[in-house]
């Protein structure tokens, strides 16, 4: 396949080359004057995307693709479809799931699912304790060779002592241990954030110390241990200083945020389930000092935490509906929109954010394509405008908050291996 006519995202910016694809690799990056009929003269596809930019396929970190499990709140086939109409190439599949990854039988399960029915590149994680449970190690030894890392997601590991020998354990062999932080004795039955919105109308908050307190306890281990620490989904401010200062003394730490967080806080919120999280939308002040994360290398990656769920545990506002919320189909344009539009980030740190950071640290095949790399790449349109439409997303979950929001930079193309799997208006996905 020859891609013409668009502008590529390279270390220097966006460029003007095409793009020649055979059998799954990058062969070439021409000029864009070269004769198509001296590239091809065996009548291979000639694709033209005029006024389309082509990036580095996407990495999301953080997606929760339910199966086995969960099916009907999603499935490998549907989230993978998701992500590919997205722009991601890859994405790795957090452990709560039934059964959980805690052994290699365990593990094999989710594995057999993905060999048959994952669309993109899919690279799950297997648990810190068995059952995620906090209380007994797994195997770190026999998961890791087939884990892209280690994680309790959705619970806390609530043990210091516990979370420490896992570190030791899991320090030897290369692997990152990625924490869900959240101190369950200060949730307090919260289920928004403590600040504003719940003041007003009375809901039970979720203290930000619930998060910070463990990101605090887990850096100063890190430090001590020096193993490999990422944080999942930061969400508070206290939070981004403590990760701040702990890089500063050179701890082995990275951290990733979401979407939701940097667009909204809880002054954003409704009496809606589409806008229940966990962690929760935090405050105006919370967001700004996310914002400012970004902007110095504090936060590293942008993660979906892509967390569907039915129609009906979405469905019961916002004390008694689930946890979680779509994302893997509106995180580029939401960050296009609203941080490379507005001069926030440029294109080239977003793609960091988006794939080269992932990645770097899950030691995943990503990076600025040039000749000879893998051809896994998204096709997007930055210049017109559309409306997010939650009814329409591949996924099975439809819970977002951004549903009706007007954005730039939708994915109209992604090559996976050198395979169109996704193209906007086409029946074949």
């Amino acid at each position: 396949m020859f891609f013409k006519n668009a502008r590529i995202l390279t270390e220097n910016g966006l460029e003007p080359f095409d793009i020649v694809v055979e059998n799954g690799f990058v062969t070439d990056i021409l000029n864009p004057a070269a004769e198509e009929k001296e590239v091809f003269s065996d009548g291979k596809a000639v694709i033209s995307l005029k006024n389309k930019i082509i990036l580095p396929g996407l990495i999301d970190v953080h997606v929760h693709l339910r199966e086995p499990g969960f099916f009907y709140k999603e499935s490998v086939k549907s989230g993978t479809r998701a992500a590919a109409a997205g722009g991601f190439t890859a994405v790795c599949a957090m452990p709560n799931l039934n059964p959980c990854p805690d052994s290699c039988e365990h593990l094999k399960a989710e594995e057999d699912v993905i060999s048959r029915d994952a669309e993109i590149g899919v690279f799950p994680y297997a648990c810190i304790t068995e059952g995620e449970r906090g209380e007994k190690l797994v195997d770190f030894e026999k998961l890791a060779p087939r884990a892209v890392a280690f994680s309790d997601d959705g619970r806390g590991v609530q043990n210091p002592a516990v979370m420490e020998e896992a570190m030791r354990r899991v320090k030897p062999l290369g692997k990152v241990i990625a924490a869900h932080s959240e101190d369950n004795s200060l949730l307090c039955g919260g289920y928004v954030h403590e600040g504003v919105y719940a003041a007003a109308h009375r809901h039970r908050g979720i203290s930000s110390a619930s998060e910070y307190k463990q990101i605090e306890r887990d850096l100063a281990l890190a430090k001590k241990i020096g193993h490999k620490h990422h944080v999942c989904h930061v969400s508070a401010k206290e939070s981004v200083e403590l990760i701040r200062r702990a890089k500063a003394d050179g701890a082995d730490v990275t951290c990733e945020t979401a979407p939701h967080y940097l667009v909204l806080c809880d002054e954003d919120l409704r009496e809606e389930g589409r806008f229940k999280m966990n962690p929760p939308l935090r405050g105006r002040e919370d967001r700004e000092a996310l914002i400012e994360g970004l902007s110095d290398g504090t936060i590293d990656m942008i993660a979906t935490d892509h967390a569907p769920h039915s129609a009906e545990e979405k469905n019961r506002g916002l004390e008694k509906s689930a946890f979680g919320v779509s994302g893997i189909e509106t995180s580029f344009p939401l960050m296009y929109t609203y941080f490379v539009k507005t001069g926030i980030l440029s294109l080239k740190k977003l793609a960091e954010l988006m794939c080269i950071n992932p990645a770097k640290r899950f030691s995943l095949d990503g990076g600025w394509l040039k000749k000879g790399s893998r051809a896994n790449f998204a096709v997007f349109d930055t210049e017109k405008k559309y409306r997010i439409d939650a009814q329409n997303f591949l996924s099975k979950g439809k819970s977002t908050p951004f549903d009706g929001y007007e954005v730039y930079g939708e994915c109209a193309m992604t090559i996976y291996n050198g395979r169109i799997i996704w193209q906007k208006n086409s029946t074949e996905k």
